[in-house]
């Protein structure tokens, strides 16, 4: 019996031992056959259509030399930049290459999947309808979206928007939506909406994909018209952001995902299909940094919204206990380090398949809207942004008096 025991406890260890092997020998491997897409930061083509201001010079230099920099150290195909100050976009650059397969440069044109980023501009839809009369945050949600079902407790669209209403998330690169095409919001409700809440709403913060679905059929129905043409009619075209859409494969930069680890270090692979449509206002926009620094700018001037709305929207939301989420109602608020000091960013990152490929961030009290997307997921996008946030920070600043 003892015997047993201990070649039982033997085989055990052996295949533990086995295992870690194979996996530390995988590793060798990718690590050592990933081919660096630009080894030389310095050689990294890039694309840009203007000439910036001499004002700008200075910082854009810099600037490339960080996107440039980051690009090759990430070993991501592609990145594309966009800086606004004060209403206008200064400065835009693509970096790299929007596809591998035949070296499409990446341009300032280019149209990225922005992923988990779109809540920030489905929001604005919400702040259009609040205006009209036709949308109230904190009505429930069912008087718009009957398919969602009674819930123990009431559930608002102010709970929705803010990921406080406890609504259960999808499982990221595995999210069960992502082999479904959906011609409305709505009809994606099956898919999550009979599950249990997490937690009480409005007693603690828990982000969901699914809520910006919900959403989106709330502003679909309040508006009397497809959710897409919404946001094409009443957000994208007064913005004139005419390279924002929905999904189209065929019209965008080539996806890609690490194919190991969830690093890009270790090379790209072609993102498997997948169809955005049943995320709609959650993950389903394309778009290029320029247009999200015009709606970020539009944002922090009230072009689009009215100030008050902007601030409602934009301003963290409190649970019962006094906490601070760090969460508006479609917008993210961190703290950023500039030259001068720490700084509120306001804005959201972008993921796909549950990895980083985009951030946005604007500063409404210094003028400023930087956008950073690229087309590998698990990119570092925000540190770039805030990086280059910095750069045009200082730049930005009048000079000392004598």
């Amino acid at each position: 019996m003892a015997k047993s025991r201990i070649n039982w406890f033997a085989l055990i260890v052996g295949g533990g031992a086995l295992g870690l092997a194979a996996l530390l020998g995988l590793w060798a491997y990718v690590s050592a056959t990933a081919t660096p897409l630009h080894p030389i930061a310095a050689d990294v083509p890039s694309v840009t259509r203007s000439v910036p201001a001499s004002q700008w010079e200075g910082a854009v230099a810099e600037a490339r030399g960080l996107v440039r920099a980051s690009l090759s150290a990430q070993n991501l195909p592609g990145l594309s930049v966009a800086i606004g100050v004060d209403g206008a976009v200064v400065w835009a650059e693509g970096f790299g290459w929007a596809n591998l397969d035949d070296h499409t440069p990446v341009t300032p044109e280019s149209r990225f999947r922005i992923g988990s980023a779109s809540p920030a501009l489905t929001a604005a839809a919400v702040g259009l309808l609040i205006e009209q009369g036709t949308l109230d945050l904190d009505e429930e949600i069912q008087r718009h979206v009957p398919e969602f079902p009674t819930q123990p407790w009431p559930v608002t669209l102010r709970q929705v928007m803010a990921h406080t209403a406890g609504l259960v998330s999808d499982s990221g690169d595995e999210g069960p939506l992502l082999a479904e095409h959906c011609e409305r919001p709505a009809a994606a409700l099956p898919h999550f909406a009979d599950r249990a809440l997490r937690v009480a709403p409005g007693t603690d913060y828990r982000y969901s994909n699914y809520g910006y679905i919900l959403v989106s059929a709330a502003v679909e129905a309040a508006a009397g018209e497809p959710f897409m043409r919404v946001m094409r009619k009443r957000v994208f075209e007064p913005l004139g952001m005419d390279d924002t859409g929905a999904d189209a494969a065929a019209e965008q930069a080539t996806s890609y995902f690490p194919r190991f680890g969830g690093d890009p270090r270790y090379g790209p692979d072609p993102m498997r299909d997948v169809d955005y449509s049943c995320y709609a206002g959650a993950s389903a926009f394309v778009s290029t940094p320029s247009d999200l620094v015009r709606f970020g700018l539009a944002m922090s001037h009230g072009t689009l919204l009215q100030p008050a709305t902007v601030q409602m929207l934009q301003s963290a939301q409190l649970l019962p206990s006094g906490k601070d989420t760090g969460y508006g109602l479609g917008w993210d608020l961190e703290t950023v380090t500039l030259a001068d000091g720490p700084a509120t960013s306001i804005g959201h990152d972008g993921d796909l398949l549950g990895g980083q490929a985009v951030s946005l961030m604007t500063f409404p009290d210094r003028g400023l809207a930087v956008a950073v997307t690229t087309n590998m997921s698990y990119a570092d996008t925000s540190g770039l942004a805030a990086r280059l946030a910095r750069v045009f920070a200082a730049a930005a600043k009048p000079p000392a008096r004598q």
